[in-house]
């Protein structure tokens, strides 16, 4: 398939760097798009068994005020991924900077991510997690591929937050937004 029907001959962007038709470079693309800082979470969710499951990730943002919509992403082939296709709701847990270590332990593949960490169960069993700056509680609305990610668009239905500092991201390091 190419281009689709507002550009027809274009290459697909879905396809393209899958299919070796892009110059870039992937692990330079890479190294690119991380220079740009992002706030840190852990996207959680509860598996059909009730059992608690989650990640950390950088792809959130929000999509609209109203209605109240967010996104994110995990690539295609996460050990994750099937929990969060089947999943009513996630949360999205944004980490403060003094939770560093546990956005290291979300992110590293294991059965035990959650031993150790206080939380409580939100709207459809997804994991609310203590200590963070904010948490969204979402219904799925929608799921569509690109590339090699599934994007997950959630309907915000509740959320709090307080005045904590966010932890960030870039350069495959974590910090601190650093202003007047």
């Amino acid at each position: 398939m190419t281009g689709g029907p507002d550009f027809p001959g274009a290459p697909d962007p879905a396809n393209e760097l899958a299919s070796d038709q892009s110059s870039l470079d992937p692990r330079d693309f890479r190294n690119a798009l991380g220079t740009y800082a992002t706030g840190v979470t852990i996207i959680t969710a509860a598996d059909d068994a009730g059992n608690p499951h989650g990640l950390t990730c950088n792809s959130f943002t929000s999509v609209s005020l109203n209605p109240p919509l967010v996104l994110w992403s995990l690539v295609v082939y996460s050990r994750n991924m099937s929990v969060f296709q089947n999943a009513s709701h996630f949360a999205v847990n944004v980490l403060g900077t003094s939770q560093q270590a546990l956005a290291v332990k979300f992110a590293t593949p294991s059965s035990r991510k959650f031993e150790g960490v206080e939380w409580t169960p939100g709207l459809g069993g997804a994991p609310l997690l203590s200590g963070g700056v904010a948490n969204f509680q979402c219904r799925t609305v929608d799921r569509y591929y690109g590339g090699d990610h599934v994007i997950f668009l959630g309907a915000v239905e509740s959320y709090s937050y307080n005045r904590h500092e966010a932890l960030l991201f870039a350069r495959g390091k974590y910090g601190r937004f650093v202003g007047e």
